[in-house]
């Protein structure tokens, strides 16, 4: 799905940059331009970011959970 309609930004994208590092609205605006213009995007972006940022501090979670 278009998040960013200004900049042609997917939600995938915004998930593959969540996945390579970027942890922050500011650094997500750098990287694609996600929020940058007119602004409409911004909300559901931090959103999936939010959303990719969690899962991966869950599956770590996890894992350090398990017995060795």
């Amino acid at each position: 799905m278009y998040v960013c309609l200004c900049h042609g930004v997917t939600d995938r994208e915004i998930r593959e940059a969540a996945d390579n590092g970027v942890s922050s609205m500011r650094q997500l605006g750098k990287e694609l331009g996600v929020g940058t213009q007119c602004g409409r995007c911004a909300c559901t972006a931090r959103e999936i970011l939010r959303e990719s940022r969690s899962s991966d501090y869950l599956a770590l979670a996890n894992m350090l959970a398990q017995p060795a």
